[in-house]
């Protein structure tokens, strides 16, 4: 299999994440590919009609692409524990996690675009304001929430590469007054899977 990644995308990463923890990183090709909303990159465009990564090009089959359902077929692959709970209350609450994180990453985005990203004279500070709030109620519910002494699940994978790319970003901080939380992150960021997907590079326009 080959993924089409980007070394500075949450999405792209936590799909490379997920397959080290799965122990299917062996089989998969890293391919990077630069994208963003002002730039067309016609190979990406021809596997992913929304022209982003990661995609999942897969051998004789159509691409998969979206990270969260790329993650699902990668739990399919292996014969280790689901990184995704089948069923009951465990299989909801992991994916509130990877919703909630799928939000924290989306959103981040949209400050950026407000802070740096678009030209000075067209930014809103209103919007701006309000994106951040969400990501400031996010961190406080994951301060509360986040069940961090559970086996590893598609959620903390989600979780850890939002808030890994946030800090990398130097988005708004979700480390204090979060002692519980950021002491998952830092734990978590120790594992391989963490450091063998280090995030690095700018945004091309």
């Amino acid at each position: 299999m080959q993924l089409l990644y980007q070394t500075h995308s949450p999405y792209a990463r936590k799909a490379l994440v997920f397959a080290h923890e799965a122990g299917l990183a062996d089989r998969i090709e890293v391919v990077h590919h630069e994208t963003s909303p002002t730039l067309r990159n016609e190979t990406v465009y021809a596997q992913n009609p929304l022209g982003k990564v990661p995609v999942l090009i897969r051998p004789g089959q159509t691409p998969i692409f979206d990270s969260d359902v790329i993650c699902a077929y990668l739990d399919t692959l292996h014969d280790g524990a689901p990184l995704i709970p089948r069923d009951g209350e465990a299989r909801w609450h992991v994916l509130q996690l990877q919703a909630l994180a799928q939000g924290l990453a989306d959103f981040g985005i949209k400050v950026r675009w407000e802070t740096v990203r678009r030209p000075e004279a067209l930014r809103y500070e209103a919007l701006r304001t309000g994106y951040t709030q969400k990501l400031i109620e996010s961190y406080d519910w994951l301060e509360r929430e986040l069940d961090t002494d559970t086996a590893v699940h598609v959620g903390h994978i989600a979780v850890a590469t939002a808030l890994s790319w946030l800090e990398f970003r130097e988005l708004p901080d979700f480390r204090a007054g979060r002692p519980r939380l950021s002491a998952w992150l830092d734990a978590f960021e120790r594992r391989e899977s963490m450091r063998a997907t280090p995030l690095s590079g700018e945004t091309q326009d």
